[in-house]
């Protein structure tokens, strides 16, 4: 498969190997640690393997525990909590080399009519199709795209597509509110399994929102001054959709402070109609500095921090 939209239809499709258990193939990427975005994805897709078709998901609330390999397969469990008239609740656990690695939360609701209706709408934005994709804009400024990014776009299963451009100097981020929008698709049909898009857009939920928690302090494609990781992850899913036709993700960060950022994204059509709901806090820790040329190594007589 060459197509970036079929590997990731092919990577939500789970092996299940009991009635409860299913396992993932975890690509082996030149990553620190697999995206989580993946995790995410995968363990919504065992999730929903256990529950009737007519019960869409309607939230989930995740928490990434520890780092996944690269390369690893990772074994889902499933808990079936509950399966009740109007809803299904069930919990997955992610292990891979005998570790939890992630757990999840997900709770199905049988469609209903009537009661409350509203909802705020979107920020008027430009259309996508006057906006540049994210890879172009990163030639444009840098000239070529840099051999490991270039290797990510070509791999890339969203088009992105910043409704801001880009600002890469410290006096372009001066006084940038902390708030971001992109519009995304599948670069590619997903199929028509309703629960494979309401998966595929879980993983590419990670992929953005805590940019607004950066905005104000550093350019979002470039030399990153932190390490950043994923802590926790919550969703709403109010709407049918599909992962495959645009969708607006806006995003804003209500604070950020000891360590950890907080940031908000409610995902609409392009009809305006709001479909997802999400809320995600994330560990950010400067690098440390590198030492100057003449700086002398530490004595061997002196402890060394571990973390």
């Amino acid at each position: 498969m060459t197509n970036p939209a079929e590997r990731l239809v092919d990577l939500l499709d789970l092996e299940q190997i009991e009635v409860n258990i299913f396992r993932g193939a975890s690509p082996q990427e030149s990553l620190q640690r697999v995206f989580g975005g993946q995790v995410a994805g995968q363990a919504l897709v065992a999730a929903g393997r256990t529950v009737e078709s007519d019960r869409p998901v309607h939230s989930l609330h995740a928490y990434f525990l520890r780092p996944g390999i690269p390369g690893v397969p990772i074994v889902y469990q499933v808990e079936r909590v509950r399966d009740g008239r109007s809803f299904t609740t069930r919990r997955v656990t992610a292990v891979q080399q005998g570790k939890t690695i992630f757990n999840l939360t997900a709770s199905f609701h049988h469609p209903e009519e009537g009661g409350i209706e509203h909802q705020l709408p979107p920020h008027h934005v430009p259309h996508p199709d006057t906006l540049p994709k994210l890879a172009d804009e990163i030639r444009e400024h840098l000239g070529a795209l840099p051999e490991a990014l270039e290797r990510m776009a070509r791999r890339q299963p969203f088009d992105i597509r910043y409704v801001n451009r880009l600002r890469w100097t410290p006096e372009e981020l001066k006084g940038s509110d902390p708030r971001s929008a992109v519009w995304m698709r599948a670069v590619g049909p997903l199929g028509d399994d309703p629960l494979i898009h309401t998966c595929a857009l879980t993983y590419a939920s990670d992929m953005t929102l805590l940019d607004a928690v950066r905005i104000p302090v550093e350019p979002l494609w470039g030399m990153r001054g932190f390490d950043m990781a994923s802590l926790d992850h919550a969703m709403w899913f109010h709407r049918p959709f599909r992962a495959d036709e645009w969708f607006l993700y806006d995003q804003e960060s209500p604070i950020a402070h000891g360590g950890r950022g907080l940031a908000r994204g409610r995902i609409y059509d392009v009809e305006g109609r709001l479909l997802v709901s999400v809320v995600q806090e994330g560990l950010f820790r400067p690098y440390p500095a590198k030492p100057s040329r003449s700086a002398q190594p530490a004595r061997q007589s002196e402890p060394t921090p571990e973390n």
